[in-house]
C-alpha cells in the first residue's frame, strides 16, 4: 500500500486494512462495538450524490465483503450498517463512509434494545473528527471525551487490529 489514504483531511493509512481501486475500510478510533469499522470511498467527497456511479458501486461491493469478514470474525449474528448522509444527517468527517457494525442476538451490548445502537451511533459522530485530527498529533493516546465507556485507542492497537484483518482479504 504506497498511496496514502485520507479520510477527509485525515491521514489514515495506518488504520486501513481493506482496499478496491475506488474504496477503503479502516478501523474506529473509538469502536461502538467490536469490530466496528468505517468503509470510505477514496475520493473525499461529502455526500453519496456527489459520487460516480462506479465510485458508488464500489462502496457498496465494499461495505458487502467488508461486512462478509467482520461479521465472520467478530463472530456476528448479523450488521449494522449506517451511512449519515450529510451534516443535518449527523455526518461529523465531511467525507461520505459507511460504519460496519457487527451484532450478536446474544451478549453484545445492545441485545437488550437493540435500537439504542444508533443514539449511540449519533453520539459517537459528534466527537470523531476532534478524536481523528489528534491522532495525527499524537501515537501514544488520544482524547477522551465525555463516553468513558469507549475511550479512543492508540495508533498501536489500531495498527494491530488492521494488521490481523488485512489477513482475511486476498
Amino acid at each position: 500500500m504506497s498511496t496514502s489514504l485520507l479520510f477527509s483531511t485525515i491521514e489514515v493509512t495506518r488504520q486501513a486494512f481493506y482496499r478496491s481501486s475506488l474504496s477503503f475500510a479502516i478501523v474506529n478510533l473509538k469502536p461502538i462495538v467490536p469490530g466496528h469499522v468505517l468503509v470510505i470511498p477514496n475520493r473525499v467527497v461529502h455526500r453519496l450524490t456527489d459520487l460516480n456511479d462506479a465510485e458508488l458501486s464500489s462502496l457498496m461491493i465494499s461495505v458487502q465483503r467488508v461486512g462478509r469478514v467482520i461479521e465472520r470474525v467478530y463472530g456476528g449474528d448479523a450488521l449494522t450498517v449506517a451511512c449519515q448522509d450529510g451534516k443535518a444527517a449527523g455526518q461529523s468527517v465531511p467525507h461520505v463512509h459507511f460504519h460496519v457494525m457487527p451484532r450478536k442476538t446474544h451478549g453484545d451490548r445492545f441485545s437488550e434494545n437493540r435500537d439504542e445502537i444508533y443514539p449511540e451511533l449519533e453520539r459517537a459522530a459528534g466527537s470523531l473528527a476532534s478524536d481523528l485530527k489528534q491522532t495525527q498529533h499524537e501515537s501514544q493516546s488520544m482524547r477522551v471525551d465525555a463516553d468513558e465507556n469507549r475511550p479512543p485507542r492508540t495508533m498501536e492497537d489500531m495498527e494491530k487490529e488492521a494488521n490481523w484483518l488485512k489477513t482475511f482479504f486476498s
